[in-house]
């Protein structure tokens, strides 16, 4: 299976950038192997790309959308604080040697930085395909959803409980609070309670987990 998502991760950037861009989509995907990597691999750049297919005709520029999907987390170090300004540098000395031209390259780059928060502006196309398309997995089912969990769990197996879980709650909180977690049309409509239900039912357990904690109130 591994070897098969590599074959056709390459296939689908030889395709987008052109035969001769193999070997640094080779070191695309190498770079999503990581060892230490355990949520952001090749599975979810496979997932994050198939989500973009489906929400094509809703980007302004999708060659620009899935240049940034290859090289979003490019760069990716768990106790990183520059991971997408790193991840977009990458791809703005990458790019350029491959032909790609300079208006393409400044805006893949500005979509890798843009994950760092997923904040697009309401009339930024590209940027609510992108952030979509990544955040696509918390409206997972639920046996999809705990494997989510899980890795992202064991990629900072080195932070304590009760600080993980303090700080997990809180990225989880800052997006349940926001208007709208989707931004086009097409994933709103067909993630967006999913995605909720989901963050809430993630939040009461680990409210419960924290309460547990000794010397918690």
């Amino acid at each position: 299976m591994g070897m098969s998502l590599d074959a056709d991760l390459l296939d689908r950037w030889t395709k987008l950038a052109g035969p001769q861009a193999r070997v640094v989509g080779e070191d695309l995907v190498r770079r999503y192997r990581e060892p230490h990597r355990r949520y952001h691999t090749v599975e979810h750049l496979a997932a994050m790309l198939a989500v973009i297919d489906d929400l094509a005709a809703d980007a302004e520029d999708l060659d620009a959308v899935r240049y940034a999907a290859f090289f979003h987390d490019a760069v990716y170090a768990v106790d990183g604080t520059d991971n997408e300004e790193a991840s977009a540098r990458l791809a703005e000395t990458a790019l350029p040697a491959l032909g790609v031209g300079a208006g393409t390259v400044a805006e893949a780059a500005r979509l890798v930085r843009l994950t760092g928060g997923h904040h697009p502006d309401p009339s930024d196309r590209n940027g609510a395909v992108l952030c979509d398309a990544d955040l696509a997995i918390l409206a997972a089912d639920t046996a999809a959803y705990a494997a989510y969990t899980a890795a992202v769990r064991a990629e900072y197996a080195h932070v304590p409980d009760p600080l993980f879980r303090s700080g997990r709650a809180a990225v989880l909180a800052a997006l349940a609070g926001q208007p709208a977690l989707f931004r086009t049309p097409t994933a709103r409509a067909r993630y967006e309670s999913a995605a909720r239900a989901n963050l809430a039912a993630e939040l009461a357990t680990l409210t419960v987990e924290q309460a547990r904690e000794p010397g918690a109130e």
